[in-house]
């Protein structure tokens, strides 16, 4: 029997299972060393596979499109932090400061990847584009992430951004990607052959971030301060932004004349954050015991655009089939 598209997928019952793991049996003392090397060996191997999956084919076919990256980049990395900041009256009682720190966070990260290409292609979207706006993300969000999280989202946590945490970020992160993309001519095609196996590394890495990250909260009362207001608070939070992205880059995409095609990748393209590259930029860019309520509001997040996008998408496909059947 097929799953209903309202039922979490396996990976985010896994990430629920690695929550309630960290929660009943946290890793700490001389573990927590071996933890966090591991985790750091983990991002690095997370970034160099996806150095390793990047087309440049894919890049520069959809590269001509500069006026729908232009939009996209826009949404992604101006609209959700303005709103982020522009809603934080209405925000701020719903959840705690360290989770409204989290959803500032949310705000400034990159486009999912993998995603937002499926629901295009679900959708009957450019796909070539928007495999050229989710890449074009990522990358840039090495670069923009950290420099946006230095001039919104700690002086709100109470702490500042040091040049020695950017430098981290590029060599744990930029460096990885880049070394992969090299090998590519040389590695692309073994990777590949064995896609699902190392989707599985893929997940795997995220999962250990996760485990890591929510143990050193646990350790530091993150359930005994986290009230269940503020979790209720945070869904809403969540489906207002989701909300609002979708609309106004639907919105904007009409207002602009761009055709239906566009239309869809700007949609899937500029509402949605990557939980794969913001867990490991918070790991490195946050306190350890802060990091578990940092990326808790993007674990939210990441599932209700999932599930809200999986309905959007078919019904943009179900317009195209009545549009074709004309």
């Amino acid at each position: 029997m097929a799953r209903s598209r309202y039922v979490p997928d396996n990976f985010t019952l896994a990430l629920l299972a690695t929550v309630v793991a960290a929660s009943v049996l946290p890793v700490h003392g001389a573990g927590t060393r071996v933890a966090d090397a591991a985790t750091t060996f983990a991002i690095a191997l997370l970034f160099f596979l996806h150095g390793v999956k990047l087309s440049r084919e894919a890049i520069l076919g959809g590269i001509g499109h500069w006026r729908l990256h232009g939009l996209v980049f826009a949404a992604t990395f101006v609209l959700f932090p303005v709103v982020g900041l522009l809603l934080k009256p209405l925000l701020l009682p719903l959840v705690t400061p360290q989770l409204y720190t989290g959803v500032l966070y949310l705000c400034v990260l990159p486009a999912t990847v993998q995603s937002a290409i499926a629901f295009t292609s679900m959708a009957r979207g450019n796909v070539a584009a928007a495999i050229c706006s989710a890449s074009g993300s990522t990358l840039l969000g090495v670069f923009i992430t950290p420099l946006l999280v230095n001039l919104i989202v700690l002086p709100h946590g109470g702490a500042s951004a040091s040049l020695h945490s950017i430098e981290k970020i590029l060599l744990q992160l930029l460096v990885p990607f880049v070394a992969g993309h090299l090998l590519r001519p040389w590695i692309g095609a073994w990777i590949g052959r064995y896609a699902s196996k190392i989707g599985r590394v893929d997940r795997g890495s995220i999962l250990l971030v996760v485990y890591t990250a929510f143990s050193a909260a646990v350790i530091e009362g993150l359930w005994k301060q986290m009230p269940l207001r503020a979790l209720a608070g945070l869904l809403l939070v969540c489906a207002v932004i989701l909300g609002i992205a979708l609309l106004s880059t639907a919105w904007a995409a009409r207002r602009l004349d761009f055709e239906t095609a566009d239309e869809i990748t700007i949609v899937f393209c500029g509402s949605k954050k990557s939980l794969a590259s913001g867990i490991p930029m918070a790991k490195v860019l946050f306190p350890a015991q802060a990091v578990g309520v940092i990326v808790l509001p993007l674990m939210v997040f990441h599932q209700m655009q999932l599930m809200v996008c999986a309905v959007i998408a078919q019904r943009y496909a179900r317009r195209g089939q009545k549009a074709i059947a004309q």
